[in-house]
């Protein structure tokens, strides 16, 4: 007896990318896969990840998408008037996430600014987790991402994983923070010693470690103003 598993039979053949993105993230997933989750389905003839894979072969490669007009891709055998309507409509959030008007991007002027900015995002979790916010050359937000998921009481932090999303956006500065889930912002020797780790990396690469902020609950420290980021500028 065949088990159901409750997934689309053209995606039985394979490792589901809908199972693997809860299992592991939307990062872990290929283009073609990211593609076929929002296409659900494929065809009779063609597994939704080989269509994914066509129309990423037709434009050339994700960004071929940006320039491809909905006509083009309805030409593609296996996408009717829905999936390229939903390859636009895609695009398009796409577009408006990269191009997000200015006037909404927090300027971070002092620890105050950014600790506020996340305060009701970690001060609960049951979990460590360490945060960087990708600055301007005015110390303006423009990306922040999740670098470390850590244990009750440990979260460990490469340099490489937080310099490169940086280095990508092309930002001037980063600022780092990351949750106390007992709720008692007091800096531990990690904490310390991946303050200074991050500075010195930092220094290298000619990107600012504004800060490393510790958030409690409803408390926070900045590790700059117990002295521990003296190698870069203040944030304002």
């Amino acid at each position: 007896m065949r088990r159901e598993t409750g997934l689309p039979d053209t995606w039985r053949d394979e490792e589901a990318p809908r199972e693997r993105l809860l299992a592991r993230g939307a990062q872990a997933l290929r283009n073609d896969e990211l593609l076929a989750i929002i296409f659900q389905t494929g065809t009779r003839q063609t597994p939704v990840v080989e269509l994914a894979r066509r129309v990423l072969d037709h434009v050339d490669g994700l960004y071929g998408l940006l320039d491809t007009q909905v006509e083009e891709l309805m030409a593609i055998p296996g996408i009717g008037r829905a999936k390229a309507l939903q390859i636009a409509a895609a695009v398009e959030l796409g577009r408006r996430i990269v191009r997000g008007p200015a006037r909404a991007r927090l300027q971070i002027r002092c620890a105050e600014d950014a600790a506020e900015y996340v305060m009701d995002r970690l001060r609960h979790l049951k979990k460590e987790h360490f945060m960087v916010l990708h600055l301007d050359t005015k110390h303006c937000v423009i990306g922040e991402e999740v670098v470390s998921i850590g244990s009750l009481d440990a979260s460990i932090v490469h340099p490489r994983e937080i310099f490169k999303p940086a280095v990508k956006r092309s930002a001037s500065a980063v600022l780092c923070l990351h949750n106390h889930p007992s709720g008692d912002p007091t800096p531990s020797p990690e904490d310390i010693a991946v303050t200074r780790r991050l500075c010195q990396a930092g220094a290298l690469l000619g990107i600012d470690v504004l800060d490393h902020i510790v958030v409690g609950d409803g408390r926070f420290v900045s590790l700059r103003a117990l002295g521990y980021c003296e190698s870069t500028p203040h944030a304002g």
